[in-house]
C-alpha cells in the first residue's frame, strides 16, 4: 500500500536523510516524513528491508545500502538527497547498535564497534548534513536519536550508555555551532521501544516485566511514537527549539533502570 500525504503536510516539498531507515524507529520516521508530504533518502545495511521500504513508499523514497561508519558512504548518502531531489532540509541520524557487557570484560574491538556505530556514525551524518545545509543557506534541522541511557546508566551497558550520552552532547555542540546559520540540532532519547534491537529482550517474560515495572505508563513504546517526537523537532512547529534532549520514555527516567545482571549470570551458568 502506498503512503499518501495527510491533509496537513508539514514536510511538503522537503527532503530528509534517514540513517538506519530500513526498520524500527528509522523506518517509522521515513514513513511519517513521506506521509506528511516529504521525500527521503534512507540508508541502511539491510538490503531486503531497503527494498521493502522503497516498494512501500514509492518514488519519494530512495534507498541506499550504506554503512554510516564509512565516511564515503555517509557523503554519498547526503549527496544523493541533493542529486535526486535537489535539496536537503532535515537529517535524521537513527542508525545504531546495542551492547551488553561488563566493563572488566570489555574487549577493545567491541568497544570500538559500538563507538563507531552509535557515535562516530552520528558525527559523520551531522558533518555532511550540516555541510549541505550550510551550502544551501536556508537553515534546516538535524535530529539525532540517542536513548534513555544517554542520562540513565544500566548494568553491563557502559559502551552503549557512553555512546548515547555522547550523541546528546554532540547534538548540543551542533546546536551551538550551527545556530547562527539557522540550523537546529536536537536529540530524541527513546525509552523501551518495540524494535528489532529490543525484540529478543521483550520475548523474555522476566526481562519485559522488569522493564514494565519501572515504566509509569506501563507500556512498551512503539516506533511511531518516537517518530512523532522526531518529526516535531524537525518541523516548523519547533522553530525555536534547539539543543535539547527530548526523553520519550513513558516517564521511565523517573524510576531508573532495573538490575538485570541475574539474567546474564543465569545465561553464563548454562
Amino acid at each position: 500500500m502506498k503512503v499518501e500525504p495527510r491533509a496537513v503536510a508539514r514536510f511538503e516539498t522537503q527532503v530528509a536523510v534517514v540513517t538506519g531507515g530500513a526498520s524500527g524507529i528509522g523506518a517509522a520516521v521515513a514513513r511519517m516524513f513521506v506521509g506528511e508530504g516529504g521525500a527521503v533518502v534512507i540508508a541502511d545495511l539491510n538490503s531486503d528491508r531497503l527494498h521493502a521500504m522503497t516498494d512501500e513508499l514509492g518514488e519519494r523514497c530512495v534507498a541506499l545500502d550504506a554503512d554510516m561508519t564509512v565516511e564515503t558512504d555517509v557523503e554519498r548518502t547526503v549527496g544523493t538527497a541533493f542529486s535526486k531531489f535537489g535539496r536537503l532540509d532535515v537529517g535524521f541520524n537513527v542508525a545504531g547498535i546495542g551492547n551488553v557487557q561488563r566493563i572488566v570484560e570489555m574487549d577493545r574491538a567491541t568497544w570500538d564497534n559500538v563507538l563507531g556505530a552509535n557515535l562516530t556514525g552520528v558525527m559523520l551524518g551531522m558533518k555532511y548534513e550540516a555541510r549541505q545545509l550550510l551550502a544551501q543557506g536556508h537553515g534546516g534541522a538535524i535530529v539525532n536519536v540517542a536513548s534513555l541511557n544517554s542520562i540513565v546508566p544500566m548494568h553491563m551497558g557502559s559502551a552503549y550508555c557512553a555512546t548515547k550520552a555522547g550523541v546528546a552532547m554532540l547534538s548540543q555542540c551542533g546546536a551551538l555551532e550551527l545556530g547562527e546559520a539557522g540550523i537546529r540540532v536536537n536529540t530524541v532519547s527513546p525509552g523501551l521501544t518495540r524494535t528489532p534491537l529490543t525484540q529478543a529482550g521483550l520475548a523474555v517474560d522476566e526481562i519485559r516485566d522488569a522493564y514494565l515495572e519501572r515504566i509509569p505508563l506501563g507500556t512498551v513504546g512503539e516506533p511511531e511514537q518516537i517518530a512523532a517526537a522526531a518529526a516535531f523537532l524537525a518541523s516548523r512547529e519547533a522553530s525555536y527549539v534547539s539543543g535539547i534532549n527530548l526523553i520519550v520514555d513513558g516517564a521511565w527516567a523517573t524510576t531508573g533502570y532495573p538490575d538485570l545482571r541475574f539474567m546474564a549470570e543465569r545465561q553464563a551458568a548454562r
